[in-house]
């Protein structure tokens, strides 16, 4: 007996998601287990497995279609096993039905007549009443309202030339974007049409996170670390990796160093939650991760008790995940505070964005050899700025300023952090 495979809630919050590639065709034996598709939520785009052996009868959700937690989107059976048609749930649906067994966008002989006179009509179209017939809904089939949504098309602007005004696929194919959607910006120029690429999950997830960012009252204090005895650290520990080794990076010293600090100034591992500041026992870091999608912030755990080898082992599985799109919704969940490093790029110093409900969020800037004066000797030392961004609502100043001051004494000796 088939079984209907539905979206399943992959983390709290989570009410959709969209089908980024199906793994799987019609007519493949499927184990339960067996990858299936890939899902791209809020959060992560990750491979869900199948929770039913059999064979892949039916897709109902196509690539790029974002679908509700719950909804049916395949059917796995029995070879050869009749597949009932879903039931219709929407009135567009209801609309489908009676073109039954007729390709859509494609017109039937005998209402060929109707779309013709739908032609004629005009540029301008069947007025906005005849379109938005039944009730003032929009006239428009299913296929057409999915077409229209991936390339930013208003319907309301299109003159349908479907029975009774309805806009079809075929309508949408060949009309312009609509001045309403795409604004000035999307004007036609002489050198071309302005590109409007759709935000996918990610990205709409990243805007909302930095807009819940920018209406918490952060400040930022700054200091710098001689990283003389750091740099010796890490050639200590390269010396130490063997065959097949990880070898471990200044962030993943950082990120121990972090986590020992965290532990003495528990205010810093909190999380502001209105009229509550949660402290949490162990430091559980995320690092953040750019990929072409946007940016990820997964995140090691328990941090304090590892090695900086346990942990430069953890942050190479973690990023390698992130960058194939392997991540699970635990690897980006109970983050305590952030490392946002982009020394790698030769940023010398930068100010990095809240990521709530955490209190503090760190970013690193390059190793410099910079000119600094010491017992009044002029010498050159390679340098590392650290800029803290902090909540203030959680978190005051003083506060802060101690704990960054124990990240730079740690780094620049790191025998004071056993």
């Amino acid at each position: 007996m088939s079984s209907q495979v539905t979206l399943p809630r992959l983390g709290q919050g989570m009410e959709s998601g969209t089908i980024v590639r199906w793994l799987k065709s019609e007519g493949d034996e499927v184990e339960k287990g067996d990858p299936l598709y890939e899902l791209d939520t809020e959060k992560v785009t990750q491979e869900v497995e199948a929770d039913a052996s059999g064979v892949l009868l039916k897709i109902l959700a196509q690539e790029g279609e974002e679908i509700e937690v719950g909804k049916a989107i395949a059917v796995i059976g029995e070879a050869g096993e009749e597949v009932a048609a879903p039931e219709a749930e929407s009135e567009d649906a209801t609309e489908v039905a009676e073109d039954e067994g007729q390709e859509e966008g494609e017109p039937a002989p005998e209402r060929e007549d109707e779309r013709e006179r739908g032609r004629e009509e005009g540029p301008e179209g069947p007025s906005e009443p005849e379109q938005r017939a039944n009730g003032g809904r929009l006239k428009a089939s299913p296929l057409a309202r999915r077409i229209a949504k991936e390339r930013g098309i208003d319907l309301a602007q299109l003159r349908g030339t479907g029975p009774e005004g309805r806009i079809i696929a075929e309508d949408v194919e060949h009309a312009q974007v609509a001045p309403a959607k795409a604004g000035a910006a999307a004007r036609v120029t002489e050198r071309g049409r302005v590109e409007i690429v759709k935000l996918n999950q990610m990205r709409k997830t990243i805007a909302r996170r930095m807009t819940e960012a920018w209406e918490a009252p952060a400040f930022q204090i700054a200091m710098s670390a001689d990283m003389t005895a750091s740099i010796r650290l890490r050639e200590a520990l390269l010396e130490r990796v063997g065959e097949g080794g990880v070898r471990p990076t200044y962030s993943d010293i950082l990120t121990k160093v972090v986590a020992l600090a965290l532990m003495r100034h528990r205010d810093m591992n909190a999380h502001f939650a209105g009229d509550e500041v949660h402290l949490f026992p162990t430091a559980n870091i995320g690092i953040a991760v750019a990929i072409p999608q946007g940016l990820v912030v997964p995140v090691i755990h328990s941090c304090e008790t590892k090695t900086i080898e346990e942990i430069a082992a953890a942050r190479a599985d973690i990023v390698e995940r992130t960058r194939s799109g392997k991540l699970k919704s635990e690897d980006l969940e109970n983050g305590t505070f952030t490392i946002s490093n982009l020394g790698m790029y030769g940023v010398e110093r930068f100010t990095a964005v809240l990521n709530p409900p955490q209190a503090g969020i760190l970013a690193v800037g390059a190793i410099e050899e910079q000119a600094v004066v010491e017992d009044g000797e002029l010498e050159i030392q390679p340098r590392m700025d650290l800029t803290l961004t902090v909540d203030h609502r959680s978190v005051d100043g003083a506060t802060a300023a101690e704990f960054l001051r124990t990240v730079k004494a740690f780094l620049e000796e790191p025998g004071l952090a056993l």
